[in-house]
């Protein structure tokens, strides 16, 4: 990575986003509570591809379109995944919040054509070594035991107590961690401070405990292989180095958990909030199959993604995109735009969304499935644990994170008849 330092006093070169104003910054309530609105007016404004401002006022593009983010996406050899390409690299500071995604690292996530393949193929097999019946029976023992540690109280805040903590302990025992401790809720805070910072947070220091706690388990399992995620990639004949492996596991686990506890808790606010599903909520598997795929499409948990890099000078949705520009991948956005929806009407039972990406760097199979099963198991667990669950607040009191990546709730208080275990 060429080194950082502060930004120049000349502005922006010609020929970027940024140039010629008009760019928008990617942040403030409009992205906290309504960015579909956002959306909406940005593609008036500027048609599929957008100028956009990253913190710092960073100049990028965000893509809109869903044929444009699928083109960018099925076009590696355009619009690229090694960060290094980026033309903006003399203007970012050290304490940058979005370097730890940004600033290339050996990881799977910023490696192209045969090294991604080699690479992706660990992953993928090792993946596929996960059984998603033992999968969901550990997810439904997992949801039991925290259920049953607010059941009585008929009250709770499942954001904290449910929501996230659920997949994450799934993904660490299928990575070979322990499944419950101190270490594991550390695990939980700094993957969220490394992808959505709060004031006062320090996300490039998080990432690199995130980064240590994982490279403590990579040792461990070189040492005491056993039937789990890590070992299987330390295993594998590909040869991947620990350095790699650990890269590799930070991007599966925050790709695991972060995206599908935001999935779980914007399908329960559906359910909760939406008069289609109040009849059949309760114990209605087929309600929350389709509450869960319609959440894909208009509440993704994963709303941009950041990024690909423009190999050379091309065109894209009409505009000039310069070699080494930054692209923003929109994938909320993408998924709404109205080309592909006429009269705004989403057919929740259409799987055509984005929110697993697309093309080579998609999410490996099977991890979209392994994710549907942790997610599915977590919804359907806790309504016929808690049939007759409410919200404790108005719909319109519930607040969204403050964050342009991931769309999830800050908190999520229901009520429901107290259990006695």
């Amino acid at each position: 990575m060429t080194e950082t330092g502060s930004p120049t006093p000349d502005g922006p070169p010609p020929g970027c986003p940024a140039h010629g104003g008009g760019a928008l910054r990617l942040a403030g309530l409009e992205y906290q509570q309504t960015p579909s609105q956002l959306y909406r007016s940005l593609r008036r404004e500027h048609g599929p591809v957008a100028p956009v401002l990253l913190d710092g006022d960073i100049p990028a593009w965000l893509v809109l379109g869903y044929s444009e983010l699928t083109y960018v996406t099925n076009h590696d050899e355009l619009f690229a995944r090694d960060s290094r390409r980026w033309n903006q690299w003399a203007n970012i500071p050290a304490d940058w919040p979005l370097l730890p995604f940004v600033g290339y690292q050996p990881s799977v996530l910023f490696t192209e054509g045969e090294e991604h393949q080699r690479r992706a193929g660990v992953i993928t097999e090792a993946l596929e070594g996960v059984d998603q019946f033992e999968l969901a029976r550990d997810c439904r023992e997992i949801a039991d035991g925290l259920i049953a540690a607010f059941a009585g109280s008929g009250e709770a805040e499942l954001m904290s107590s449910y929501v996230h903590a659920l997949p994450m302990t799934a993904v660490v025992q299928m990575c070979g961690m322990p499944q419950a401790g101190s270490d594991t809720e550390r695990l939980v805070d700094d993957l969220r401070i490394s992808l959505d910072a709060a004031e006062g947070d320090d996300p490039v220091a998080a990432y690199q405990r995130v980064g240590e706690r994982i490279a403590q388990l990579v040792k461990e399992k070189r040492e005491r292989p056993g039937p789990d995620i890590t070992s299987r990639m330390l295993l594998h004949p590909a040869g991947l180095t620990d350095e790699e492996i650990v890269q590799d596991l930070i991007s599966v686990i925050a790709a695991a958990q972060q995206p599908t506890a935001n999935w779980i808790c914007n399908t329960l606010r559906l359910l909760l909030t939406d008069e289609r599903f109040a009849i059949n909520v309760s114990g209605g598997r087929l309600s929350v199959g389709e509450a869960l795929n319609e959440v894909l499409w208009l509440d993704t948990p994963t709303q941009n993604f950041i990024g690909r890099w423009a190999v050379r000078d091309t065109q894209l949705g009409g505009r000039l995109i310069r070699a080494g520009d930054c692209v923003v991948l929109g994938i909320a956005a993408a998924n709404t735009d109205p080309q592909i929806w006429p009269e705004s009407h989403v057919g929740a039972e259409n799987s055509a969304h984005l929110s697993f990406s697309n093309g080579e760097h998609r999410c490996p199979y099977p991890a979209p499935l392994l994710a549907d099963v942790m997610a599915r198991t977590a919804v359907e667990t806790l309504l016929e644990r808690l049939p007759d669950l409410v919200l404790a607040v108005e719909p319109e009191e519930l607040t969204w994170r403050d964050s342009i990546w991931m769309r999830g709730l800050t908190a999520l208080p229901v009520q429901f008849t107290p259990v006695v275990q």
